[in-house]
């Protein structure tokens, strides 16, 4: 901005001060105000050059745009809880204790806390009024102690996604009670708990959590409930992948709410890596509706990602599988997960949402020889050539049938599932 010379500012300032007391009575042209009818007899004797304060040269006023605001994301898969990953914590747990599931995700703890914002994946119930099973007997049924609750929220998750296949493996009634365990949590711990509701007014509350002075809404939907479906005389409410009229309003009105949407989607065919097409099909239509991540959940397997353009230009991101964050499965391709981290950007000046760094840690899942010994899980930094070679799972029971292991079989399922520009090694 150009600025006039001293001798006119001079001269606009005493015109100013002389009708500046004006009030309500007055008369104004433009903004400034004609006649002196509330200047007092002071002020109408008194000269202009008496009236005029020092005015000093006006400085270049600043161009520094609003600063960005950003929020440090981190993600996980499905937290599974086998059987033998609850054997685990018990054979940890300590004298009066019934488990501790806190020494099998010690390795990655830096990097949840490290993060502002933390989502996990709840793959299994907790219903305390129900038998405690992880698949044991062949069945695939699973309902976890409530401990797995206690570890997780101890690494620092903040966000809890429920939306997935097993949420009816005991029933309607345990299914309520998981969802008021994880809402009392929730109190407790100042959590966000979605993807399983107590009715539809619950399932239309949108959960909106406010990071770094970012505001970030949260949606969860599930392909399928193994079959099962909630009773007609039941409020529950799930929503699922096919009711695209849902999931278009709600990701509008999420994207009116909140200045970033973060959809988790559990969906595709479980221990494949390729992404069907149907997939594809709707994370564009999610990103273009205004999701700005998609967090896909389900296979079991790692699988690829990639960015997606929106019609206006602006750009989405979708993880179409994260895998396992931990599990007791004996195929190697699901004891490789992916962890996204990635930071929410809000540009300052205009507002808009981005998304910077977005890349995915390699998370691994080791055991021991024995009973599915010394389970955790490992980020790919901290796991070592030695570990991977000595693996348990060739010796696991029931056997996989990819049951072999190794750094080099690592390796390469990482390349496979995770494109080399995303890949985050050394976090």
């Amino acid at each position: 901005m150009k600025y006039r010379s001293v001798r006119f500012f001079a001269a606009l300032a005493a015109g100013a001060l002389m009708f500046s007391a004006a009030g309500c009575g007055s008369r104004t042209v433009g903004n400034l105000v004609t006649g002196n009818e509330m200047l007092g007899d002071a002020a109408k004797n008194t000269t202009v050059d008496e009236q005029v304060p020092e005015v000093s040269v006006p400085t270049e006023p600043s161009t520094d745009a609003p600063a960005d605001k950003r929020v440090h994301v981190i993600a996980a898969g499905d937290n599974l809880i086998h059987y033998s990953v609850y054997k685990n914590a018990e054979r940890l747990a300590g004298p009066g204790e019934n488990y501790d599931f806190k020494p099998i995700y010690e390795n990655v703890k830096y990097l949840i806390e490290d993060a502002d914002l933390a989502i996990l994946n709840q793959e299994t119930i907790i219903s305390q009024s129900n038998e405690v099973r992880g698949a044991n007997g062949g069945a695939l049924l699973f309902n976890s102690p409530p401990e797995v609750a206690d570890a997780v929220i101890d690494l620092g998750f903040d966000v809890f996604t429920m939306a997935n296949n097993h949420l009816l493996d005991f029933g309607a009634s345990a299914l309520e009670e998981s969802i008021n365990f994880w809402n009392n949590k929730a109190a407790e711990n100042d959590l966000t708990v979605l993807g399983a509701y107590l009715n539809s007014e619950d399932a239309d509350n949108i959960r909106i959590r406010e990071v770094n002075g970012v505001k970030i809404a949260f949606l969860a939907y599930a392909e399928h409930i193994n079959g099962f479906s909630i009773p007609a005389d039941s409020p529950l409410v799930v929503n699922m992948t096919w009711q695209e009229d849902v999931i278009e309003r709600q990701i509008k009105e999420a994207s009116e709410l909140a200045d970033a949407v973060i959809v988790s989607a559990h969906w595709g065919v479980e221990d494949t890596t390729e992404v069907s097409e149907d997939r594809i099909t709707l994370a564009n239509k999610m990103v273009n509706w205004g999701a700005d991540v998609i967090l896909g959940c389900h296979t079991h397997t790692a699988e690829t990602m990639e960015w997606i353009t929106r019609e206006d230009g602006t750009k989405g991101f979708v993880f179409y599988s994260m895998g396992n964050f931990i599990c007791c499965q004996t195929d190697n391709f699901n004891l490789v997960g992916e962890m996204p981290d990635f930071d929410i950007v809000i540009d300052g000046e205009t507002g808009e949402c981005r998304l910077e760094d977005v890349g995915v840690i390699p998370n691994i899942i080791h055991y021991e020889i024995g009973d599915f010994d010394n389970l955790a899980v490992y980020p790919y930094s901290k796991y070592t050539e030695e570990m991977a070679n000595n693996h348990g799972i060739p010796y696991a029971v029931p056997a996989g049938y990819y049951n072999y292991f190794s750094w080099d079989i690592l390796n390469e399922i990482i390349n496979n599932a995770i494109p080399q520009e995303f890949q985050k090694l050394d976090k």
